[in-house]
């Protein structure tokens, strides 16, 4: 991140090793939780080290392990969960994801607002702009912040996110990388759902789906 105003923290959460962002402002003390997919204590003491009030949970997309701490988060903090209307749906079959990996049920988190393609969530001085990239899912977005994409699943270091769950689609996926991603600069980092860091420039050459 290129501001010195901005805090941002990853840790790993979940049983899936989920990439868990927090991004917050120096200048209003708020913040914003990313892909809250497990291990929320830890997360709540990150935002009570940094003397941060957590204004968003917000996903990328509603896959169990990327909800998996929303619930709990919520009820901590009072922040809202905000969640692209298309992934709705997936909320209903949370059990039934996590049984699919022989794993326990999580509880079903409520969603206080609908996510928008283009629009733009306040944060401090500056803002989060949501851009959706369906394929994954049908309701996967993206999170444009300040020199950065938080990508969930929908684009990984040399890699795409899968399209064999509900309602996932490659072609559209594929589409939704080539029209909303790669028209970012080149030097945009790009955060992924899992796995390492990369740049929008590094994909646009070596990503072997391109």
């Amino acid at each position: 991140m290129k501001s010195p105003d901005i805090i941002f923290e990853t840790l790993e959460v979940g049983p899936l090793s989920v990439n868990c962002y927090i991004i917050g402002s120096r200048s209003d003390n708020t913040a914003a939780v990313i892909d809250a997919g497990g291990n929320v204590k830890e997360i709540v003491e990150i935002l009570k080290k940094q003397n941060l009030t957590l204004k968003y949970i917000i996903n990328t997309h509603a896959h169990f392990d990327h909800v998996g701490g929303v619930s709990e988060l919520h009820a901590l903090t009072g922040a809202p969960f905000l969640l692209h209307q298309g992934d709705v749906p997936l909320l209903d079959f949370l059990d039934e994801q996590s049984n699919y990996f022989g794993l326990p049920p999580i509880p079903k988190p409520k969603v206080d607002r609908y996510l928008i393609d283009n629009e733009e969530l306040p944060l401090g001085d500056e803002v989060i702009r949501i851009i959706h990239t369906p394929g994954h899912s049908p309701g996967c977005v993206c999170f444009l912040f300040n020199n950065a994409i938080f990508a969930g699943d929908t684009l990984f270091a040399g890699s795409v996110g899968r399209t064999d769950l509900y309602g996932g689609s490659h072609d559209t996926l594929i589409n939704s990388v080539k029209t909303r991603l790669f028209t970012l600069e080149d030097h945009v980092l790009v955060y992924p759902g899992h796995g390492p860091v990369t740049t929008i420039g590094k994909e646009k050459k070596h990503n072997p789906y391109f």
